[in-house]
């Protein structure tokens, strides 16, 4: 799944303090904190928001060869790797360290379930983009079935975890329209909405109808779908 450290992070707001394990490796670079401290912030998590769009694979860097920095205890002594014998973990989008891998969505809410002890979860952002492909026409862009297939899948994958017993709230499109993605600017699109950047008109890709469609259990559609 990755690197999990950013997930323990939150430890110390739930149970008082960091794993032990993140003791152990990184020692003096975690702060300590005082009873007070302690007793003030544990239990004060009401929620657990989760931003998912993808899965890795972790290659243990304390008993395998890494690349230069991963081999650091603030690294978590890993490295993640989107493919294993050459072969990628899932189908690529737009940006090259992003799969398309359903079954990460269910495996990553089962994990923060079990670790906090089911603190209701929201699933703050997911999303799709899709791969840069030369003569795209904005036809192309509108008819977007490869978002569609990726929600459905990943949605799927929610619903499993919350049939096991994840208390999850929420779910969050990452997003309804074009916006700036930090280090790839507006090259890579995530957005349910087509945004015209000379007019700025607004238009509807084929996923945000189905995503309307999907909220208000409205079956029409697969009618407007086979229209395409």
């Amino acid at each position: 799944m990755g690197n999990l450290y950013p997930i323990r992070v939150l430890d110390p707001l739930v149970f008082g303090d960091y794993p032990a394990e993140m003791r152990r490796y990184l020692g003096s670079e975690l702060p300590q904190f005082s009873k007070e401290e302690i007793d003030y912030v544990k239990g004060s998590v009401d929620f657990i928001g989760l931003n998912h769009y993808t899965t890795h694979y972790s290659v243990d860097c304390i008993y395998s060869n890494c690349t230069e920095g991963a081999d650091h205890a603030i690294k978590g002594y890993q490295q993640q790797k989107n493919e294993q014998d050459g072969i990628r973990i899932g189908e690529p989008t737009g940006i090259d360290e992003i799969s398309v891998v359903p079954r990460g969505m269910e495996e990553i809410v089962d994990y923060v379930k079990e670790i906090y002890n089911n603190i209701p979860m929201f699933i703050t952002e997911n999303g799709y983009s899709a791969p840069h492909g030369e003569d795209v026409t904005l036809k192309d862009i509108l008819n977007d079935t490869k978002q569609i297939e990726f929600h459905k899948a990943y949605l799927a994958s929610l619903v499993r975890a919350i049939r096991n017993g994840a208390d999850v709230r929420g779910y969050f499109v990452w997003t309804l329209l074009d916006d700036f993605e930090w280090v790839f600017g507006y090259d890579v699109r995530f957005r349910l909405y087509y945004v015209d950047p000379h007019t700025l008109d607004r238009i509807p890709k084929l996923s945000a109808m189905w995503y309307n469609s999907f909220l208000t259990e409205n079956d029409s559609f697969s009618r407007k779908e086979e229209a395409y």
